[in-house]
């Protein structure tokens, strides 16, 4: 079994973040290694953790880590719907200017800004698809639903041969308005070989027309969720990212996800999935999300910054 260890000093990515959180604990060793499935706790998780990365430029799977274990999709789920949406822009089926309305039922709970706003509002299609990245808005993702229909992404994953991934039906609903299956206790699905296998294919252009394309890596370009895939890398002096970073985030209580491309000098694909937390606080300090942005940053450094050679087996 190969073994790489690094130490992320919390005060040294301070210096380089300015994250004010992370400056205020120990050191904390991070030991990644070639582990069998089904094993627990990479980077002293308490739950599962499962990670894959790929090669941007070539396919080749890098790191792999309980790939196909199923979790509760959160709202990484919102990356196929937001492919899904723009491939009816292609076909001509829909259009980024359209303005559904904003009814006064469309309102739901959790993360988002519609919620807080009169019903009447009609947004483009364009922006909620932007809130339902940027902010994670789940009225605007359950709008965005309406719009595309659950079996049309259904049967965009499916013809993707993304098999681990499902989406069940609309977020944050009260039971009497879920499905079946999400009243039985369903939630939407996926895995990190799926959420890698999206994000690869749909950042070199293979899911959607140029056009489309760059709109979607460009909404994911802004995701305002930084807490784990970004939280750690290299930044300049003005403290922007060295390195472009289109992703999505997903959470829910002991679930933390986070997906993405990171366009360092090697040009990766990274998906973190998670579950089984026992720290509950929706914060950027919770225990999990720190283990987590420090295993993404080791995982980034070792793949991202290292030459082609360097195999899923071993080290640079």
């Amino acid at each position: 079994m190969r073994v790489r260890q690094g130490i992320i000093r919390d005060d040294l990515a301070h210096s380089q973040t300015g994250d004010p959180l992370s400056s205020h604990h120990d050191p904390v060793p991070i030991v990644i290694t070639e582990v069998q499935s089904g094993e627990r706790g990479l980077a002293g998780h308490p739950g599962h953790v499962s990670v894959v990365v790929r090669d941007l430029t070539s396919g080749e799977v890098l790191r792999e880590h309980d790939p196909d274990r199923v979790y509760p999709a959160a709202s990484t789920i919102k990356i196929a719907l937001l492919v899904a949406a723009l491939r009816l822009v292609d076909a001509g089926a829909a259009h980024l200017d359209e303005r559904p309305v904003m009814d006064a039922g469309d309102r739901v709970g959790g993360d988002g800004v519609l919620k807080e706003l009169v019903a009447g509002l009609a947004p483009t299609l364009r922006d909620l698809l932007t809130l339902m990245i940027v902010v994670s808005d789940n009225t605007a993702t359950n709008m965005v639903i309406d719009r595309v229909g659950v079996d049309t992404v259904n049967a965009f994953l499916r013809e993707a041969g993304l098999s681990g991934t499902e989406l069940l039906g609309k977020l944050q609903l009260p039971p009497e308005r879920q499905s079946a299956r999400q009243r039985a206790g369903e939630r939407n699905r996926t895995t990190a070989r799926d959420l890698a296998e999206l994000l690869l294919r749909l950042a070199r252009g293979e899911l959607l027309s140029r056009s489309s394309t760059e709109v979607a890596l460009d909404i994911l370009s802004r995701q305002q969720h930084q807490n784990i895939l970004t939280r750690h890398l290299p930044r300049d002096e003005a403290g922007e990212r060295l390195w472009r970073v289109a992703s999505k985030h997903g959470e829910l209580r002991g679930v933390h996800h986070d997906v993405g491309v990171v366009w360092s000098p090697r040009p990766v694909v990274l998906a973190i999935l998670s579950e089984g937390g026992l720290d509950p606080r929706e914060h950027p300090d919770n225990h999990e999300v720190r283990l987590l942005a420090r295993l993404a940053a080791d995982l980034v450094r070792t793949y991202g910054e290292a030459s082609s050679s360097v195999s899923q087996e071993g080290t640079p």
